[in-house]
């Protein structure tokens, strides 16, 4: 079975455009696992634009499934996140200017930072995830990094259309390949939605997909644990 995480980002971004106290991720996060998430994931960027110091703390000390929370290598948030315990960390690059997460960690590239924020986080006991392009170097680089998971990065196959897709399809298949051969879990997500989840759900070995925007998208109209739901029924019917 595909194992679901639900990325409760955007009920943040929603409660943050009025600085007020509501809609709550941690009500959403509990919503999210009756509806039948696998895990709970949320992202503590360096600005705070969504999530908040306090929505971690609340929401490791109230989620029944396993926890994700997705950071950059910056020292404030590695030493957060040591401090919170969550089950997974999930190491992603981050730009101030950006809207979302624009592009996988460029691993190869490492200057040791990376390699730090990782021993840090798993001398910690936290299992680490990095999220990356569907890059042959970059999938190299992460199992040469002895991480426990490579989460791949999905928003290029779902801006994509006709044969383009089909194209980035081919890729994130010959990136899982490449990651289950080295021996790490295959995880993925970024864009993914009720229209195009079911590829990538398909791909051989995949362990976990993690969703936000169009889960939450969908919750506005239907209500979060019906919105997780649904999602949890299409996967439910793959048999990747």
């Amino acid at each position: 079975m595909i194992e679901l995480g639900v990325n409760v980002d955007h009920v943040a971004t929603v409660r943050q455009a009025r600085r007020t106290y509501e809609p709550d991720p941690v009500v959403a996060a509990a919503l999210a696992e009756q509806g039948g998430a696998d895990g709970i994931t949320f992202h503590l960027r360096e600005d705070r634009r969504h999530i908040q110091d306090r929505d971690v703390a609340i929401l490791k000390e109230t989620v029944t499934v396993k926890t994700n929370l997705e950071i950059a290598c910056a020292d404030e948030v590695v030493d957060i996140a040591c401090k919170t315990l969550p089950t997974w960390a999930l190491l992603v690059p981050e730009s101030r200017e950006e809207v979302t997460t624009e592009g996988g960690l460029n691993v190869a590239s490492d200057n040791g930072r990376i390699q730090a924020a990782i021993d840090k986080l798993q001398g910690h006991g936290i299992l680490v995830s990095l999220f990356v392009d569907p890059d042959p170097h970059q999938i190299e680089a992460a199992a040469n990094l002895s991480v426990e998971a490579v989460e791949l990065h999905t928003g290029p196959y779902a801006l994509a259309s006709g044969h383009e897709q089909l194209l980035e399809l081919e890729r994130l298949k010959k990136a899982g390949e490449l990651t289950t051969a080295a021996g790490l879990r295959l995880h993925a997500g970024h864009g993914l939605n009720y229209h195009n989840v079911r590829p990538v759900a398909q791909i051989d070995n995949m362990i976990e997909l993690n969703i936000g925007h169009s889960i939450v998208s969908r919750a506005v109209m239907v209500g979060m644990r019906e919105a997780v739901a649904q999602m949890r029924q299409i996967l439910d019917l793959v048999s990747p």
